[in-house]
Formats: C-alpha cells, structure tokens, sequence
C-alpha cells in the first residue's frame, strides 16, 4: 500500500464513521510520536489531512485534538519508558545504531534544556519521536518529562489540526 492509499483509507473512514474520528486521530497522533514507528506511518499529512476535514465536514474540532493529544502524550510516554527501561542499550538498535550523531545532538538537546527539550522536540520533524527516547535513557526525571510531555502534546494537536479545520473561521463562531 503507498502513502496516498493510507492517507485516502484514513480519510474516508474517519469521514464515514464520525463517532470514531477521535479515536483514530489518537492512533495516528500515537503513530507520530512513538520512537521508531513514527518513522513508518506518514501521520503527520494524515493529521493535517484531518484537520482539512474538520475544516470541510462536521467534526467537532475540540474531541479531535483532545483525541491527537492524548495519543502523542501516550506515544512519548511509551517512546520514554521504552528509553529507561533500555538506558544505553537504546544506542545499540535500529535506527539509533545507524545515526549516532542523531541520538549525541538528542543528548546534548536534553543536557542543554533539560525536560523542556521534550516541549521544544516536539514540534521538530524528526526530534518528535527521538527525543522522549534518549530523555528516558538519559535520565530526565518522570515528573518533569510528563509535564513537558503532556502540555507540549495538546499545544502540538491544536496546532496541528487548527489550519486546516479553519483556525479564523473557527474564531469567529
């Protein structure tokens, strides 16, 4: 199957079964942010696709982001423990034994800003899914990775599925 088969399958069933939408937003928000996965699954033009149909249909824009929300702070909370359970032997897997650079730039990230990196990571591409990784194997404490974690994920979902449900349009009601 290729990119715009998946996307176009998504699509027309989030279309079709309204009531589920959020759930599958969840999912492919989870997609997004789970380290490894993420590079898999192209979620986030499916995430923005979404947004355009908010945009153009009847969902209700709220349980949609509350939906990516929480399924980008499980991915990053899961991508994190997977890193404290693993600590250093994170380095030694696929991808992360491929691009050692990547995973020294994450460290040095989170040496430099500490659990706000989580936040920041966020919204860059390829940091989103490596960054809560590395900050459960290098240490960042639970509390303040799960803060960062889950404010930055619900900023991340209204910014995310805001253009295209019409940001100004939805203002305005």
């Amino acid at each position: 199957m290729d990119f715009e088969t998946i996307k176009q399958t998504v699509l027309t069933f989030v279309e079709t079964h309204k009531a589920w939408a959020p759930v599958v937003t969840a999912v492919i928000a989870f997609c997004e942010s789970l380290a490894f996965l993420s590079l898999l699954v192209p979620a986030t033009f499916i995430l923005l696709a979404i947004g355009a149909l908010i945009g153009s249909s009847d969902l209700p824009f709220w349980p949609m982001v509350i939906g990516a929300g929480i399924g980008a702070g499980i991915g990053d909370w899961v991508s994190y423990e997977v890193g404290h359970y693993f600590k250093d032997d994170v380095k030694r897997v696929w991808p992360m034994k491929r691009y050692p650079e990547m995973t020294d730039k994450a460290e040095d990230f989170l040496r430099r800003w500490g659990a706000g990196a989580v936040a920041i990571g966020r919204f860059i591409g390829p940091a989103r899914a490596v960054v809560p990784l590395v900050a459960g194997s290098f240490g960042v404490h639970r509390i303040p990775f799960q803060v960062a974690n889950w404010l930055s994920a619900f900023v991340w979902a209204f910014l995310m599925l805001a253009p295209g449900a019409g940001l100004l349009t939805w203002f305005k009601h």
